[in-house]
């Protein structure tokens, strides 16, 4: 067995701007693991927010390489229960093993990943391309720049009705709304009915992911449905979302890969909701683990690969209004890009 962990520093088309942050680039950590002739590749995005680098995931990693070496010929969930007591929360880190495990053993059984896990590519939902905070001119300009059929809109400024009403005037695609916990809730419901009327899906976590009170207000008065993201983080949130959204946006990232991912899923669904995928800007490695997941899916956000300038890799990719898989097993994903080896562990 190898394993390799590399460094890339993606870099952004526009810059991209939320409620609580903007950068023109985005960090990755790209994980790969070797056996038997067969190569996996998994990913995960550096991010601030969380207090994630790329170099202590690195580290977490590779300081378990005998840990893994010893079970790389186990399943991808078999080796995630074993290392998961080892992440000690770092989720981000074991997102990337697992989606490299879970690569190389779709790899070593001959198969993409939907096949292995008895599914068909077929209604799936289309990814949303989304358009940061900026001056409602610029995010025009945005729009005008890449027409697309759908679209996640950044909000949590002062004249947010005032930014979707100056884009309804320029589109016809449908809107998603993220305000990345920067709304009270009676702001929320009194949004709701105007956005509802420009046409606006859904309003994906309105308020910050501690007030429970107002959720509770949100959900039994606004007119749109609200997804969980900030609120929705690993396992045992899925549960306690259902009181308070009508859906979860599932980020492997934060939960710690396709196995978690994969579970939570399935809860939602037990529960009644509606479920989302999400990315972190990562590069199409981690997009094609996510383009797996598209048939168990109502709505998905990997537009990652649309927003960067240096994509590294080939793989499942979203253009032309379709996401578009490879004749690959395991997730699809091959480097562009072989980078030096990073050795801080």
């Amino acid at each position: 067995m190898k394993l390799k962990t590399y460094k890339y520093k993606l870099e952004l088309k526009n810059t991209f701007r939320i409620s609580h942050t903007a950068r023109d680039f985005q960090e990755t950590l790209i994980v790969e693991l070797s056996d038997g002739g067969f190569t996996g590749y998994g990913e995960a995005a550096a991010t601030s927010y969380y207090g994630v680098d790329v170099e202590s995931m690195s580290a977490t990693i590779k300081a378990m390489e005998p840990l893994i070496a010893e079970n790389i010929h186990k399943t991808p969930e078999e080796l995630w229960e074993i290392t998961n007591p080892h992440f000690k929360g770092n989720s981000f880190a074991q997102c990337a093993l697992d989606i490299a495990m879970h690569d190389l053993h779709g790899k070593r059984n001959g198969q993409p990943l939907y096949k292995m896990w008895g599914l068909e590519l077929k209604d799936l939902p289309l990814s949303n391309y989304t358009i940061g905070i900026d001056t409602v001119e610029i995010m025009v300009q945005k729009i005008k720049e890449f027409p697309w059929p759908l679209y996640k809109i950044k909000l949590g400024t002062d004249e947010d009705v005032e930014i979707i009403k100056e884009l309804r005037k320029h589109t016809n695609a449908i809107f998603r709304v993220d305000a990345n916990c920067a709304w009270t809730a009676e702001q929320t419901i009194e949004y709701a009915p105007i956005m509802k009327e420009l046409g606006v899906e859904f309003l994906e976590q309105p308020l910050p992911a501690n007030d429970l009170e107002g959720m509770a207000k949100v959900l039994q008065h606004s007119v749109l449905p609200v997804i969980a993201d900030e609120s929705c983080i690993n396992e045992s949130d899925v549960k306690k979302c259902a009181d308070y959204f009508h859906g979860v946006n599932v980020k492997l990232t934060k939960c710690g890969g396709l196995t978690p991912g994969r579970r939570m899923i399935a809860e939602a669904r037990e529960l009644g909701m509606k479920v989302m995928v999400g990315c972190m800007t990562e590069s199409t490695v981690g997009l094609s683990a996510i383009g797996h997941l598209l048939p168990l899916l109502d709505y998905v956000d990997m537009d990652g690969g649309m927003l960067i300038k240096n994509d590294i890799a080939d793989g499942v990719k979203v253009y032309d209004g379709k996401t578009h898989f490879p004749n690959r097993n395991g997730t699809g994903a091959e480097l562009l890009i072989i980078k030096e080896e990073l050795k801080n562990a």
